[in-house]
């Protein structure tokens, strides 16, 4: 199942970069690596990657600003490094969009045993729940802006989203009238491996629903399906 499956270490550390590029090709995988972002990019324009380990600590363009505007324009995986243990680090990783979080030093065995399991977690997806690319999507009187991460209401109200609530009205979004099972949802919103439970999905689904439907409205965008999951029920159009 590895075989083939090409990885792309972003370190400024070349002892690092080596040491890890080393025991990965040794486990199966294809690997790059780069230094920086601009290096990182060049890799990127070459061809398709299937994870990035992204460390958080970079010259000019630091981890999280990549992360970021990798997730603005990808879904390739993303399990980030730092040598900083705060748990803001980690919040504030996992919001940009990283699908996994490994604070420096690590055993190299421990991030070949996430990387396994963040690129099945990727994979668990049938071909053809791939997301559509556009910048907005409106939707019973709603517009999601794919770009400012935010909800504008039919009545020209700004609703902010998080990092998690974003990404899950997007994958709504982009499969909208089409079933979504809790295991689909977690791939596509890219949880954490540790978070990633029926029970997170649920919450979040009810925060969006608050934020969405009118109180006084008996029919609600998002609809549960019993005994098969959650579906954006309204036509949607990409801008």
């Amino acid at each position: 199942m590895e075989a083939g499956q090409h990885l792309l270490i972003v370190d400024d550390d070349r002892d690092i970069r080596t040491l890890l590029a080393e025991q990965l090709r040794a486990a199966g995988y294809q690997v790059s690596a780069a230094g920086d972002g601009a290096e990182m990019r060049k890799v990127l324009e070459r061809g398709p990657v299937d994870l990035i380990v992204l460390d958080l600590n970079l010259p000019k363009e630091d981890g999280l600003t990549l992360c970021r505007d990798l997730r603005a324009r990808s879904t390739t995986p993303v399990i980030m490094l730092t040598a900083r243990a705060e748990a803001i680090d980690r919040i504030l990783g996992l919001e940009m969009g990283a699908d996994d979080y490994l604070p420096k030093p690590f055993e190299p065995r421990e991030l070949l045993a996430r990387i396994r399991s963040v690129l099945r977690r990727s994979q668990a997806l049938p071909a053809n729940l791939e997301p559509l690319t556009a910048k907005k999507a409106s939707f019973g009187g709603w517009a999601l802006d794919f770009e400012h991460r935010h909800l504008t209401g039919p009545d020209g109200r700004v609703v902010m989203l998080s990092g998690a609530e974003f990404r899950l009205m997007r994958a709504l979004v982009d499969h909208a009238n089409r079933v979504l099972s809790r295991e689909q949802i977690l791939a596509l919103v890219s949880t954490r491996t540790g978070e990633a439970h029926d029970r997170a999905i649920d919450l979040q689904v009810s925060r969006l629903r608050q934020k969405l439907d009118d109180p006084e409205s008996a029919t609600s965008l998002i609809r549960t399906v019993r005994n098969e999951g959650y579906v954006l029920a309204a036509p949607v159009v990409f801008e």
